[in-house]
């Protein structure tokens, strides 16, 4: 514990529209520095409880409201976070590891757009009708808001993928009880101080800080919390759904994933390589949808791992706040441990580490020696069954592998358990078509990476997930729909 404790930044769990002090804490660190810089609630069952009793409180008001005054609401909370944008990125950078370009160009102007999304897309949803005149029955569905939403969402991302679960949920009428991740509470903290300004009454959103083993348990398990939406890894989602079993919940799932890159021979390399770099390592590799295996058709196999080693060599590492840096801190000691438990893993299996960990000298600022950082790495030679081709490392490392046929490619790509995201790169449109098609993934870029339309379906298949996220998608998820037949 650092000895000038008062400079800490201690939060507070925010319960029916006030911020309430936990009897006990934990310690949250900054990455970049390897300082304990912030205490956060180590809410359990008494914490949940008085959330999950306050937004059922506050759900027959809110969820009375009209679509219009709940988008007028989403609006306004949308214009403040986007007030005090430079605010939040700085939070978001320090708390998180990442650097601040990317805190301010994509983090909180993503979480600003998730409420004005909703706020929108909430308008425009329409109910279906039919008619059997044979009978002289008219039948139409209603759809209203399920209650309280339990949302649990991970430290990757932390605002933006947190609002990317509470705007569809209170658009469509729940309240909510969200528990962000212990190591990364800051934003969705000083979100919490912008809820009474932007006319969210006390009680729709409660805001739980604390570990998945208690607070998170607490809040699965809890029997008036019919829903909850997770984003997180497999192994925690496989804890969810047992918990939620007995209670019948529903779940919406975002899991890991084992994302492939397939470059063909007729690749424009000019536009590939510098997006693939940036699928692999953007975000420090902690993004459920980078690149973790790279395969590339053998005729163009050595001209690619040339430029791509190269051009991965030129990425700056350092002290996230400073803009000129491309890779900020990892989250955390032991993640950055596990992850370079996976580079030597691979060297021992005889795969080449071609730069970055272990193999090019990493200089850091004075201030950020002791920080969680880690070079660019690229892999080639892996074996397919490897933990490296197979496992979700989570950070700045990527396999390059060749291929030779389309068939053997698709084949190889889908043998994982995940099927979040995949790449494709090639000129030929219709093969193009006919791999995406054959892909075992729920989202597939060709000839681009990480472009999203919010309209349409977001999640992934096998392990990647349960559910769909996306106008449609989360409305439904955030609705109990009822069929009503009328005889006339």
């Amino acid at each position: 514990m650092m000895a000038h404790s008062e400079a800490l930044l201690v939060l507070e769990n925010f319960i029916a529209g006030k911020f309430v002090p936990c009897s006990s804490y934990i310690d949250s660190y900054n990455p970049s520095t390897g300082d304990v810089y912030c205490r956060v609630p180590d809410s359990g069952k008494e914490e949940v409880e008085a959330a999950v009793k306050a937004a059922k409180a506050a759900f027959p008001i809110w969820s009375s409201k009209s679509p219009l005054e709940r988008s007028q609401i989403l609006n306004k909370l949308a214009d403040l976070i986007e007030r005090d944008l430079e605010a939040f990125a700085q939070a978001e950078s320090k708390d998180q590891g990442k650097t601040i370009m990317f805190a301010r160009t994509v983090d909180i102007p993503r979480a600003v757009y998730n409420f004005r999304f909703f706020a929108s897309s909430i308008l425009h949803h329409t109910t279906e009708c039919t008619e059997m005149a044979s009978v002289g029955c008219v039948h139409y569905t209603s759809r209203a808001p399920v209650g309280v939403a339990g949302l649990i969402s991970p430290w990757n991302l932390p605002l933006y993928l947190l609002t990317w679960k509470i705007a569809p949920a209170i658009a469509c009428g729940n309240t909510v009880v969200a528990k962000p991740s212990e190591m990364t509470s800051v934003t969705a903290w000083m979100m919490c101080k912008l809820l009474e300004k932007a006319g969210v009454p006390h009680g729709v959103v409660n805001v739980v800080f604390g570990t998945g083993a208690k607070a998170g348990e607490a809040l699965v398990c809890h029997p008036d919390v019919p829903l909850i939406s997770f984003t997180g890894s497999t192994l925690t989602a496989q804890r969810i759904t047992e918990k939620s079993a007995p209670h019948c919940k529903r779940l919406s799932l975002e899991l890991g994933g084992k994302n492939p890159a397939i470059v063909f021979d007729d690749a424009d390399l000019s536009q590939c390589i510098p997006t693939t770099l940036r699928s692999s390592f953007a975000n420090q590799g902690e993004i459920c949808l980078c690149t973790s295996r790279i395969f590339v058709q053998r005729g163009i196999y050595s001209e690619f791992l040339k430029r791509f080693v190269s051009e991965a060599k030129k990425w700056k590492v350092g002290n996230p706040s400073d803009p000129t840096v491309d890779v900020g801190a990892l989250i955390s000691k032991e993640h950055l441990e596990k992850v370079r438990s996976y580079v030597k893993k691979a060297q021992a299996e005889g795969a080449r580490v071609l730069c970055g960990e272990g193999v090019d000298s990493l200089a850091l600022p004075t201030g950020n020696q002791k920080g969680y950082f880690m070079l660019p790495t690229v892999i080639a030679e892996v074996k397919d069954e490897s933990c490296c081709m197979q496992e979700e490392i989570f950070g700045p490392v990527t396999c390059v592998v060749a291929f030779d046929t389309e068939d053997e490619v698709i084949e190889r790509a889908n043998g994982v358990k995940y099927g979040l995201a995949a790449t494709v790169w090639s000129s030929n449109v219709g093969r193009v078509h006919r791999v995406a098609r054959r892909l075992q993934s729920g989202l597939v870029w060709t000839n681009c990476w990480l472009i999203r339309d919010l309209n349409l379906p977001f999640g992934g298949m096998k392990a990647s997930g349960i559910g769909r996220e996306g106008a449609k998608d989360s409305y439904e998820f955030f609705t109990e729909v009822k069929t009503i037949t009328i005889k006339h």
